[in-house]
């Protein structure tokens, strides 16, 4: 994966479940064979499959268990699952499913709570981010087994930012100061996603809205996209891309062209941007002057902000994605042992196919509690080229990537709005009120009120 874009999986799960209730269960509330489970992975990425392959045949070596590893599109998974469901068919576990997604199998029945608590109290829950375990639980429940997450970076330039004498932009203010005085000689203040169709605005907005305190919905599921922390988040974002940034649509490739190319002071992007920027990735490589000679030039030039604070937010906050493990009802017995390999011995290559993208949401073991990070450090990323991370962007940097997932926050999920998440990704409302913003065509109060109005009707649909 090289691109920021959220699974789309859940909004489409909504439609594809409709009416489907877990009828995978035989008489006695178990699958009948212990000797053998079905795993889904929704890692469908050749290289991906090959590792997995090789970490289940571990897994089998050492078990005895075998397992029928099944590679799903994240496109095809919402209408298989609700197949399978119907059919009384489920698997006993699937992989790397989302944050929004878990939360639609969980209002579909489709997951089984207690095996998943009872993974994650063997392995330690001490042992996990607990902002990971707050993210994948519900009211006490733990729906899913938190496995690995990529929270959203605001990249910047080091060398600009030091010769201008600015910090570090981690607040509004910062940001809003830096883009201005860097928006000059043909250099963007700040690059970030404006297109109104993509999620990858919606994912952009979120980390700066949240930032602010600005809530997708209360506690009670009342949609707040007009208060007053939300309205100052769609002007700060429209001023901010009108008046400093790149003109025209922004999307995933055209901000990070822009950046690569040096003709941008910030970006806002996943770390999945992090192999490619050192030059490890032959179809999107840096191709700002400096980086002909040295390809990891701009790497070593940029710095990174993972937590952003601002005028109305009592903390700072990221965007964040958390990928999970999940035992799904009726399980044969061995889908726990199967998933707990997963968080342990076969744990450091799963994350290691994709570290730039895989922090690991479990730290380490009850023996080493730093395990796990310590070991990601070392990770070969890249495609073309790979080479570990530490040898390109040294150990502050990693260590703040390594500790993000402990800011990782989500519209609407803590409130128990999964299921409202996952339609919102599939009609974007918001990301389509903010283009009106960014355009000059509305004020940012105006925005809020009809973000908040459409997101209202979509609501009606889903509950």
């Amino acid at each position: 994966m090289s691109s920021p874009s959220t699974r789309l999986l859940a909004s489409s799960l909504i439609l594809a479940l409709a009416g489907v209730g877990a009828t995978a269960c035989s008489d006695d509330g178990q699958k009948s064979d212990s000797t053998q489970i079905t795993v889904w992975s929704l890692e469908d990425v050749a290289d991906r499959v090959t590792a997995t392959k090789a970490i289940i045949a571990d897994y089998t070596a050492k078990t005895g268990v075998k397992v029928n590893l099944v590679t799903v599109n994240e496109d095809q998974f919402p209408s298989l699952i609700a197949s399978s469901a119907a059919a009384g068919d489920l698997p006993d576990v699937v992989g790397s499913v989302s944050l929004a997604g878990v939360r639609t199998l969980a209002a579909n029945e489709l997951l089984e709570p207690d095996a998943n608590k009872a993974v994650v109290d063997k392995l330690g829950r001490d042992t996990f981010s607990p902002r990971a375990l707050e993210l994948t639980s519900d009211g006490g429940t733990q729906l899913a087994v938190p496995s690995d997450g990529w929270g959203q970076l605001l990249v910047y330039r080091k060398d600009l930012f030091d010769a201008a004498g600015l910090p570090a932009p981690d607040t509004y203010e910062k940001i809003a100061a830096a883009a201005a005085k860097l928006n000059t000689g043909g250099v963007a203040g700040i690059t970030a996603a404006t297109a109104p169709g993509d999620v990858f605005t919606q994912q952009t907005f979120e980390h700066l809205a949240l930032a602010n305190g600005c809530q997708l919905t209360d506690d009670a599921g009342k949609v707040t996209l007009d208060s007053p922390q939300c309205v100052e988040a769609f002007r700060f974002y429209g001023d901010l891309m009108r008046n400093n940034s790149v003109k025209g649509a922004q999307d995933v490739d055209t901000t990070r062209a822009t950046y690569f190319a040096g003709k941008a002071a910030m970006l806002i992007w996943s770390p999945f941007v992090l192999d490619e920027l050192a030059g490890l990735r032959n179809d999107a490589r840096p191709t700002c002057p400096q980086c002909q000679s040295d390809p990891a030039w701009l790497a070593k030039n940029s710095g990174f902000v993972t937590a952003i604070k601002g005028p109305n937010g009592t903390e700072p906050a990221q965007y964040g994605e958390v990928s999970s493990w999940a035992v799904l009802d009726g399980a044969a017995d061995p889908a726990k042992s199967f998933v707990e390999y997963m968080l342990s011995d076969g744990y450091p290559r799963w994350f290691g196919m994709s570290p730039e993208g895989r922090f690991p949401v479990r730290t380490g073991t009850q023996e080493d509690k730093q395990k796990f990070r310590t070991a990601w450090n070392t990770s070969p990323a890249g495609v073309d080229t790979k080479k570990p991370l530490s040898d390109v962007y040294g150990d502050d940097v990693l260590a703040t990537l390594r500790e993000s997932p402990d800011t990782f926050q989500r519209w609407g999920l803590t409130q128990g709005q999964g299921k409202l998440v996952g339609a919102i990704l599939g009609e974007l409302p918001v990301p389509k009120a903010l283009a009106d913003v960014v355009g000059g065509k509305t004020d940012a109060q105006a925005a809020a009120e009809r973000a908040k109005k459409d997101v209202e009707a979509i609501a009606k649909g889903v509950n």
